[in-house]
């Protein structure tokens, strides 16, 4: 059975969680669907911005708390976890909106990508001598298509790519259309797209009520526990930096800064990413973006 479904994509901090628990609100028959490579983990909840003890006991969600955060969790495992939510909703005959930060995730969901498998002694070898430019120089060497989609800043994709052209044998866009093939797909998707001042703005503003709330101490239990943070989930934004802080190497100042400014990195990383997607019907917001957006969706579920 197939979920009805509609998709709500968006940087981080646009208010697509707002916008989704809004939508999900006026129809009892309507769940979430996080796709979010951070919001998989156990503990790590408000560096994620995952949805409150409140918004989960008002609506039901899927695809959070998974696993720990000393548990490496692959897009392959979230497609899986992800697909069995969908077929629980479309059994049940509710709707399901999906709320996507990380385009990877969505796109193996949406377009069922097939996905290679896993090298991870490969992957460590490629971690040691992480230079991205060398990195990448080395990627379009073996797989110049893979090379063309991947920025050369985006190391743990270059790094991801690299590691299944050496461990298969095969390039890394020889599996399946890849994320760039753009099939037509019954599910509508709604883009967010705020202009990029004010969007930095509320980055800015969403890290320091994240710090005002406690994430030093988050990720401080995080580290500490049995198992500690897996190296994927180390790599979140906001865990990174205060790492860093903890371990004597920056101020907190300093580190909270670094947040500020990643964070709009990858936010226009995430623009970039779904700006390719023609199938996106995006909504420009300027102010609340539950006004704005969910007329649009309330249309296509309609």
């Amino acid at each position: 059975m197939t979920a009805r479904q509609l998709v709500i994509v968006g940087p981080t901090a646009s208010g697509k969680s707002d916008v989704a628990m809004a939508i999900a609100l006026a129809d009892a028959g309507r769940e979430i669907v996080a796709v979010d490579a951070m919001q998989v983990y156990l503990g790590m909840d408000i560096g994620t911005a995952k949805p409150s003890a409140a918004d989960q006991a008002a609506v039901r969600h899927h695809g959070i708390d998974l696993v720990a955060a000393g548990v490496d969790f692959t897009v392959a495992d979230f497609q899986r976890c992800a697909t069995g939510a969908l077929d629980d909703i479309a059994r049940r005959g509710a709707t399901a909106l999906l709320v996507a930060g990380t385009g990877l995730y969505l796109t193996s969901i949406i377009d069922g990508l097939t996905l290679p498998g896993e090298w991870p002694q490969i992957r460590a070898e490629l971690e040691r001598d992480a230079n991205p430019v060398q990195l990448h120089a080395r990627l379009a060497a073996l797989d110049p298509a893979a090379a063309a989609r991947i920025e050369p800043g985006n190391t743990r994709r270059v790094i991801r790519a690299l590691e299944v052209c050496l461990g298969s044998g095969r390039r890394f866009s020889s599996f399946g259309p890849g994320t760039g093939a753009y099939p037509p797909i019954d599910t509508a998707q709604i883009g967010l797209r705020w202009p990029r001042p004010l969007l930095a703005d509320r980055v800015e503003r969403r890290v320091h009520a994240m710090v005002a709330a406690g994430l030093v101490d988050e990720v401080h239990r995080l580290v500490s526990a049995p198992g500690g943070m897996s190296r994927t989930a180390r790599q979140a934004l906001g865990y990174k930096e205060v790492i860093a802080h903890l371990d004597g190497n920056c101020s907190l100042e300093a580190a909270i800064a670094d947040i500020v400014v990643r964070t709009r990195q990858f936010a226009v990383r995430q623009e970039r990413w779904f700006r390719r997607d023609p199938r996106i019907r995006w909504v420009d917001i300027s102010d609340d973006p539950v006004a704005t957006v969910a007329p649009v969706v309330e249309e296509h579920l309609a």
